[in-house]
């Protein structure tokens, strides 16, 4: 677990500071125990059977967090790809063919062919990509998905459903789906849908379902083949101290019951398909970062660290809230507002910040040297990163109770200019 114990930051068994000044900063700092209990919270949160998650690994592909979601799952996590990249490293982590899907937007068919070769089943996302699969995989197993107009997120950029989305089917065109896997032979193994990212509300999730369940029960004669509805992933985590966490007791009791009571009705028991991104990774994950400019202005103190959002892109692009800790005085002492900011060429790069601008927070008085954590980092932290500035990105640990492994080095600088080692002797 990540916590505070004696007015310092805790990761695992080992204090933020010691990973500071082991492997240097910025890195971002994964918790294995906290990743394992959130897999645990769902698995038994959720009483419904047959019940599979299938991770939305584009919140964190390091290849040795798939595999611990891999083995906490004992065989019901698999993982929702969105890229032949995913699929590949998907593989690479021990998933079985049948344990991915692969559900991306705007497909190629190269993509589609890449994952047809690969044995993956393809999720397809317009009737575009459906009548394209159908000619190249006539007779083949598929699932589609269905934007149900129903959206919900905690920003405009994630909310994937509604007339404003431009995933899935759009729900009056269902038919015309049917028509064309009719046309071609398809089996209709699954029917999908996601709402959007952030959902800490249990009502938003539950009244997305009835409308899929709805276009299900509607076109039961022409699901023959169905063995699974996938309700997308999208269960928030709170980030901000106003914030509570969805009530999981609730949230699987409704979940079950609902849909127990669907396939009692459809006359078949189906499985349940979950897809958790955020809600597995997020808060295992911190950044920490070191203060090397303290400087101000008639409105603002500013606090200067050596990451910017080429690192952690989520409060620029979204206006997103990160708890922000000073790891070795986690609260004690005279308190000050200031400005976290990053180090990178663009006035938006301010981690305490929202859609507005700049949001000053209150802190132990920093000074210059002292090492901070950009809190709840584990998801579209890494993943999201950039090399903007020509700046490499950093490594990533993993801390498993005392234990440390570096899971990604950190990025060489020849590597951001030549696209590779210093070593590799064909560089121009």
């Amino acid at each position: 677990m990540i916590v505070e114990k004696d007015n310092r930051l805790f990761i695992g068994g080992v204090a933020a500071s010691e990973l500071a000044k082991m492997h240097g900063t910025p890195v971002y700092a994964y918790d294995e125990e906290t990743i394992r209990m959130k897999v645990r919270a769902l698995l038994d949160g959720i009483a419904y059977q047959p019940l599979r998650i299938f991770y939305a690994a584009k919140a964190n592909t390091n290849i040795s967090i798939l595999e611990i979601i891999r083995d906490e799952g004992k065989g019901r996590a698999g993982l929702d790809a969105v890229s032949p990249g995913e699929i590949e490293i998907a593989l690479n982590a021990g998933f079985r063919q049948d344990e991915i899907i692969f559900t991306s937007t705007s497909v190629t068919d190269e993509e589609m062919k890449f994952a047809i070769g690969k044995g993956v089943l393809v999720n397809c996302d317009s009737l575009s990509q459906l009548e394209r699969y159908g000619r190249m995989s006539p007779g083949a197993k598929v699932c589609f998905r269905v934007n149900p107009d129903v959206g919900a997120g905690h920003h405009g950029h994630v909310i994937t459903g509604g007339p404003e989305s431009k995933f899935g089917i759009w729900a009056a065109d269902v038919g015309s789906a049917f028509g064309i896997v009719e046309k071609y032979g398809l089996k209709v193994v699954g029917i999908h849908e996601h709402i959007g990212s952030g959902i800490l509300e249990t009502e938003k999730f539950l009244t997305a379902m009835n409308v899929l369940l709805s276009i299900i029960e509607k076109n039961r004669d022409r699901l023959e083949s169905l063995e699974f509805v996938d309700f997308g992933g999208g269960i928030g985590v709170p980030y901000r101290p106003d914030q509570k966490a969805i009530d999981f007791r609730e949230f699987g009791a409704a979940v079950s019951r609902l849909f127990a009571d669907f396939c009692s009705s459809f006359g078949r028991t189906l499985s349940l398909v979950i897809e958790p991104g955020r809600f597995l990774v997020a808060e295992s994950g911190v950044l920490l970062c070191t203060v090397n400019t303290i400087k101000s202005t008639p409105s603002h103190k500013f606090v200067g660290v050596n990451t910017g959002f080429n690192h952690l892109i989520r409060p620029m692009a979204y206006g997103s809230y990160h708890p922000i800790v000073l790891v070795n005085n986690c609260g004690s002492g005279r308190k000050e507002k200031v400005a976290v900011c990053g180090d990178i060429c663009e006035s938006g790069d301010v981690f305490t910040r929202n859609e507005a601008g700049i949001a000053d927070r209150e802190l132990p008085e920093i000074r210059e040297g002292d090492v901070l954590a950009i809190m709840i980092a584990g998801a579209y932290g890494f993943s999201m990163s950039s090399n903007y500035n020509t700046r490499p990105r950093p490594a990533e640990v993993l801390v498993s109770g005392n234990s440390v492994k570096v899971i990604r080095k950190p990025e060489e600088m020849s590597h951001v200019i030549y696209g590779m080692s210093a070593g590799d002797k064909n560089k121009p």
